[in-house]
């Protein structure tokens, strides 16, 4: 099986970090709390005079680097990297439209966090759908690319993906049961 799991919001706490964040630079603006988020992009949840604030705060240098893991991410992998019949990578998007620090705290938070030998398995893509596995696991309800898919779609449980009809939902307490491994 070979299974490709997105890092923002999956592996890494992306929307508790950028709260954090948020509250610490623009304490008299205010913010979506988490749980309140409808749709998928943080960005669109402001409004259009908000949105230089939050490109400030997710683009800004070592953003993307120190973003907590989300809690049982870490010793799921790890325990993924050990089943005899899977074959794990981490596959994420670059922040948009600046990719050079989100690219390089990508690859040194997998290093910092999950060690060297899930750095040669990071894919960082702008599009999903044309990267081969059995499953994807993502946040992202609607991953939309130039090609159709050959994974099947598994939802990372969030709150602000929960109206998606997508059948297949996990989060890393259930992973085993999903995955049927």
């Amino acid at each position: 099986m070979i299974l490709l799991i997105d890092m923002d919001d999956v592996i890494t706490d992306f929307e508790g970090e950028f709260i954090e964040k948020w509250k610490l630079c623009y304490p008299d603006k205010p913010y979506v709390k988490s749980g309140d988020r409808r749709g998928f992009s943080i960005i669109r949840q402001y409004p259009e005079e908000f949105h230089g604030f939050v490109k400030r705060i997710y683009h800004d240098r070592n953003f993307c680097r120190n973003l907590p893991p989300v809690d049982g991410s870490i010793e799921a992998l790890r325990e993924i990297q050990t089943m005899p019949g899977i074959d794990a990578f981490i596959c994420s998007s670059p922040l948009f439209p600046n990719f050079t620090n989100s690219t390089l705290d990508k690859f040194i938070w997998v290093k910092n966090h999950l060690g060297e030998s899930w750095v040669n398995r990071l894919i960082l893509t702008y599009d999903k759908t044309v990267i081969t596995g059995d499953f994807l696991i993502d946040d992202n309800p609607d991953i939309i690319g130039s090609s159709t898919p050959n994974w099947e779609h598994i939802v990372y449980d969030q709150p602000y993906n929960r109206n998606s009809k997508t059948v297949k939902r996990l989060t890393w307490k259930n992973w085993k049961k999903v995955l049927s491994v």
